[in-house]
């Protein structure tokens, strides 16, 4: 912790109603002392305390992202493929990245999008010639699916005799062989199980490999202003990193890591998380919530849906048997968790709200705050059991942007677009907003979500759609701060500038509130990150 610290000439936006607005914030022993005018805050600090001059630029609570796969982060060992509109494209990239590489005898890719494949899925045989004969390893840009060549599925033994693989679900033909198409990849691939099975095979899964991705991924954060990271989808494995990076000083920003549990999920493997719960628990690392998953995604078709696809005769399927995923929130209910679950289809959404409801008439009124993430595609009769549940939506705004969503459009079809990512009408309603990045699936940088959840367009201006659940940008702001420290038990700490709570803010380039144009958030930066009183980020002078 460090010493008496003043940030002065500021546009402070406290997101706390108290006291909304102010000039200064103060800060003595990690807390916030108050806020204010300047003279008042320089009047509570020590004499020679650090001043920070904010330059007439806004002040804000530091950043809490409900959603960041800081562990996993993106590999600079990787061919990145986000960008690339056609499959020439992407083998162009792979190739030029394969003679850049020629001692490797496997090329890991990551980013490529649905888009760029016309025709359906992906398959080995469009990667054949690609890649100078190294297996590859093709991660989508939701890395929900994985997208093999031949070499690389002869290195894996995939031969289509079997399907459901440790880290994912095997595509086969019409003949039964497969097509080098691997499902669920986000559910099996980063769980315990599946890491296990592909670490011997993939350089990039080595522990040392994701050390340093953590590594790289948490200095982004601090540079970004996100003061508290959560981690959504670990292994008991994976505390080791988490515990070697607050160990060596590298842990800037607060974590708390979610586990996951998959169906069939043991009471001994319970046991394990709550003891790991109980070990894990201070205000820089904290072990607690449990990331289940109730479906997969849309753009392939396999998140569950009320009805069928407007271009596909399925509806999708849920992992969990309704009753059987009921049950287990129970327990975990019983054993004094928090939920986080994935759910992008109307019926998967539907699905996790049915079992929350029935906790409650099982065991009546409870503060557990579990939360539903991504929260795409919503029937309008849920809207409003956000709030009448107390379920929170953990949203993440640049999800939806119209550069993005070109497929998912075309999957869910026109009618069920009104309450596509439904910000507004969840708000509306009473329910809790918690914006979050989803890296690496989605740009870390807070100003990104912020400006798309006000203005639903691409990153250019253009594409704005479904107007109607746009959010102003105070909106935004406390979705992003308080609402993220509510979803996850910390708001008494976090997530405002209110007196008495952790000394964690942020200044930044310019006066978000004064700018008039959206895209001014876009080119505004963190200037610094103050976390626990200490200045753990600035931008050179």
């Amino acid at each position: 912790m460090a010493g008496d610290l003043v940030i002065v000439n500021g546009a402070v936006h406290t997101v706390d109603p108290a006291v909304p607005r102010a000039r200064a914030v103060a800060i003595v022993g990690g807390r916030i002392a108050g806020v204010g005018d300047d003279a008042e805050m320089r009047a509570l600090v020590a004499p020679g305390a650090t001043v920070i001059d904010a330059g007439g630029a806004s002040v804000l609570p530091g950043f809490v992202d409900a959603h960041n796969h800081v562990r996993l982060g993106s590999n600079p060992g990787a061919v990145q493929l986000a960008g690339a509109t056609t499959l020439s494209e992407i083998c162009a990239r792979i190739d030029a990245f394969a003679d850049a590489h020629p001692d490797t005898a496997w090329v890991e890719g990551e980013g490529w999008n649905y888009t760029a494949i016309s025709g359906g899925s992906p398959t080995a045989s469009m990667l054949e010639g690609v890649g100078r004969g190294k297996a590859l390893f093709l991660f989508s840009y939701d890395v929900h699916t994985v997208w093999l060549n031949r070499a690389a599925m002869a290195r894996l033994d995939i031969t289509g005799e079997q399907v459901h693989l440790p880290w994912g679900t095997v595509e086969l033909d019409a003949a039964g062989a497969p097509t080098g198409y691997i499902h669920d990849f986000a559910v099996l691939g980063i769980s315990e199980e599946g890491q296990r099975a592909l670490e011997p095979h993939i350089p990039g899964y080595a522990p040392d490999a994701q050390y340093e991705r953590t590594l790289q991924s948490l200095d982004m954060a601090t540079a970004f202003g996100i003061t508290t990271i959560v981690e959504p989808q670990n292994g008991l494995d994976d505390i080791a990193l988490f515990v070697r990076a607050r160990d060596e000083g590298t842990l800037r920003s607060r974590l708390i890591a979610a586990m996951l549990c998959l169906p069939g999920t043991s009471a001994q493997r319970l046991d394990a998380l709550e003891e790991a719960k109980r070990t894990y628990a201070d205000d820089r690392f904290r072990v607690g919530p449990i990331k289940l998953y109730i479906d997969d995604v849309i753009e392939p078709h396999t998140a569950a849906m009320l009805a069928p696809y407007a271009n596909a005769a399925t509806s999708g399927d849920t992992f969990w048997p309704p009753e059987e995923f009921a049950a287990f929130l129970r327990e975990l209910e019983r054993r004094g968790f928090q939920a986080f679950t994935h759910a992008t289809g109307d019926r998967g959404i539907r699905t996790v709200l049915d079992a929350v409801e029935g906790c409650r008439r099982a065991t009546g009124p409870a503060d557990v705050r579990h939360q539903i993430v991504h929260v795409e595609c919503v029937h309008p009769d849920d809207v409003a059991r956000f709030g009448a549940l107390g379920v929170v939506a953990c949203m993440q705004p640049r999800h939806c942007a119209p550069d993005i969503v070109a497929e998912w459009r075309e999957n869910v079809g026109a009618a069920r677009e009104r309450y596509a990512w439904p910000f507004r009408s969840i708000a509306a309603a009473g329910g809790t907003l918690a914006f979050s990045s989803d890296w690496n699936v989605a740009q870390m940088d807070p100003m990104v979500w912020l400006y798309t959840a006000v203005t639903r367009a691409d990153l250019e201006g253009n594409g704005a759609w479904n107007l109607e659940e746009t959010v102003d940008l105070a909106t935004a702001v406390r979705a992003a701060t308080l609402g993220s420290a509510y979803a996850n038990f910390v708001e008494d700490r976090r997530g405002s500038l209110t007196p008495g709570k952790d000394a964690d803010v942020i200044v930044l380039s310019r006066d978000l509130f004064a700018e008039g144009d959206p895209r001014a958030i876009l080119e505004t930066r963190v200037t610094h990150t103050v976390v626990d009183g200490e200045v753990v980020h600035r931008t050179a002078d």
